[in-house]
């Protein structure tokens, strides 16, 4: 199955019907155009085809099958990565001997990704390109531009994949933040260009399709998370996403106005303060404390940010609240703070662990019990949503990056603000943008597959 000069195909491996896992693949004139390659984590007691369920032997992270494009790769022009969190840039390292092609992606990204391959031994191997903002590259049969957005991690892009056969706007993970504190903004102007350009499909993110309104901006949250630190009597502890460095910027806020001394605890956190360190987007006022030191200070005295607000074991809030962490023991008296919403899934392991902790005497505060707000999304709301198809005023809309309720809403709200036709479908799907609009069912069979211990294995 080859694209000719007259087709323009979407073919979604990973993404399309579940939040998490991205790989997407475009085709043009012979060739393929891969953006993203992601992981997911599993879900505890998921039951898979064998009747058997996956809990403690299941592999720790799961992609997307690559078969289909690793038996075609000579057709592979490359591969785009347009922001660093792991459900967009985790497979790399996995999976990029399959596919041996060059890489494309901002600065930011590109330090978080020569990290993950120092660690496969490839970081000589993988040629890595870094483009800045409203850069355009000729990739293969492709001509894309990279386009500035915002979202909950430093220098996501949204693209312009220029075609011979048609133009598609691929929005990545976004959200319309007017003060995103950390990272480039965006500009309005840059989406009704495109529109004046002509549009064919936009592929957009569909992760709050059904939640009204607009997200909360990221420098809205300072109030809060001050207000859920400020009368703790012991330790502070915040779980959020290591990726979010405006949130650990606001947290350093925090700790100076309340006079506590601020660490990070979990390899992920420290490595993404070192990448944003690295790609200049880390403020150098702020300062941190080696995480050995936590444990000596007084406990009022500390603010510490720490890995595990998923509930994923292993992380330093899971070993926090089992008692095995070796840099700090929690006590009756300390807090726990979620600046985080649990992703779709992970809800009983994160109540789990809400126990654990307060079995230990630990007061906990979560987003929705908060009085002012602690956590913003990094996904667009409904309200966020119309405005952008009223500025890029696609042809067709393709709802991706969500489950089949978010999509299906996306499809309906692209209809109300007058997108002539919304395709749906998921993983497998071959979407033929052009020459005539429409959708095969399931051309290609998708899997996942587990990495457990220096082996792929497969996982349905």
């Amino acid at each position: 199955m080859t694209p000719d000069h007259n087709d323009l195909w979407f073919l979604p491996l990973g993404g399309t019907g579940e939040i998490g896992m991205n790989l997407n693949l475009y085709g043009h004139d012979g060739q393929w155009l891969m953006v993203d390659c992601g992981v997911t984590f599993p879900r505890p007691g998921r039951v898979i085809a064998d009747g058997t369920v996956h809990g403690r032997g299941e592999p720790p992270v799961q992609m997307a099958d690559p078969a289909f494009i690793a038996d075609r790769r000579e057709q592979l022009a490359g591969l785009i990565i347009t922001h660093a969190h792991e459900d967009h840039i985790g497979a790399v390292p996995y999976l990029w001997p399959l596919l041996q092609c060059p890489v494309y992606t901002s600065r930011f990204t590109a330090e978080i990704l020569r990290r993950k391959l120092a660690e496969f031994d490839l970081l000589h191997r993988v040629p890595i390109h870094v483009v800045d903002v409203d850069e355009r590259r000729t990739i293969g049969p492709f001509e894309v531009q990279w386009l500035a957005l915002t979202h909950s991690i430093p220098d996501p892009n949204a693209l312009m994949i220029r075609a011979p056969a048609g133009r598609i706007f691929h929005s990545g993970d976004w959200k319309l933040d007017e003060e995103p504190l950390v990272g480039h903004g965006y500009t309005p102007g840059t989406f009704k260009a495109l529109a004046e350009e002509g549009v064919t499909a936009m592929v957009c993110d569909s992760t709050n399709a059904t939640v009204a309104g607009h997200s909360m901006s990221e420098s809205a949250l300072e109030k809060g998370l001050l207000a859920a630190t400020e009368d703790a009597p012991g330790r502070v502890i915040v779980a959020c996403f290591g990726s979010n460095i405006a949130r650990l910027h606001t947290l350093a806020n925090v700790a100076r106005a309340t006079g506590r001394y601020m660490g990070l605890l979990g390899r992920s956190l420290v490595n993404m303060c070192g990448a944003a360190k690295a790609a200049g987007v880390w403020n150098a006022d702020d300062h941190l404390i080696p995480p050995a030191h936590l444990g000596y200070l007084p406990r009022e005295e500390v603010l510490a940010v720490a890995t595990g607000s998923q509930g994923e074991p292993r992380t330093a809030l899971r070993r926090m609240a089992m008692g095995s962490h070796p840099d700090v023991e929690l006590e009756p008296g300390d807090r726990v703070i979620f600046s985080a919403r649990a992703i779709p899934g992970n809800e009983d392991a994160i109540e789990a662990l809400i126990t654990s902790l307060k079995e230990r005497g630990v007061e906990v505060i979560t987003a929705e019990d908060a009085d002012l707000p602690i956590h913003a999304s990094g996904h667009p709301a409904r309200d966020e949503l119309r405005a952008m198809y009223q500025w890029v005023q696609p042809t067709i809309a393709i709802p991706v990056h969500g489950e089949a309720e978010h999509m299906e809403a996306h499809a309906g709200l692209a209809r109300e603000c007058g997108v002539p036709r919304a395709l749906l479908g998921r993983n497998g799907d071959l979407f033929m943008i052009r020459p005539v609009p429409g959708m095969r069912r399931q051309v290609v069979e998708t899997g996942r597959l587990g990495w457990e211990k220096g082996a792929l294995v497969r996982v349905v």
